[in-house]
């Protein structure tokens, strides 16, 4: 014989399962790299060394050098994610802060993803020599039947 008042509670519990699958279930947005606010880029003017930059932006992503002078570059991107699903990038800014041979500010610009292809900058594959993607069984009984010449 059932007690009254455990209906109430399996719908709580049901509620809160549910609740919990749902979240687990939404998507997880992601923010990597250097973020910055409209107001920091505007700091950087024409003229300033790049000492000036770093101490307004911060160390750079990466770094360039030109027989035209060198640059700066401030990437970030953001991945979605659902689930167990992979990660995929949704967006990606570049700011480059672009500088002349002496050394001061030239001109800055902003980069997106619809400047240029998606790299993927962190691959987890190696490519094969050749161009080549042998199966592991292929690479194992390659030389299987072939006649080999010791000696010469």
């Amino acid at each position: 014989m059932a007690r009254r008042g455990t209906a109430p509670v399996l719908a709580g519990l049901a509620l809160v399962c549910t609740a919990f699958l749902i979240g687990a279930c939404s998507e997880q947005i992601t923010k990597h790299g250097t973020l910055f606010r409209e107001n920091d880029i505007a700091q950087i003017q024409p003229g300033m060394g790049q000492e000036q930059v770093k101490l307004a932006l911060g160390t750079p992503t990466t770094t360039t050098t030109t027989g035209d002078g060198s640059a700066y570059y401030y990437i970030s991107y953001t991945n979605s994610q659902t689930a167990f699903l992979s990660p995929k990038e949704i967006d990606r800014k570049v700011l480059a802060v672009y500088f002349t041979p002496t050394g001061t500010v030239d001109h800055v610009a902003n980069y997106g993803m619809q400047d240029g292809k998606v790299i993927d900058t962190v691959s987890r594959t190696t490519p094969a020599p050749g161009g080549k993607e042998d199966g592991i069984l292929k690479q194992l009984f390659r030389n299987l039947g072939q006649k080999q010449i010791f000696g010469e």
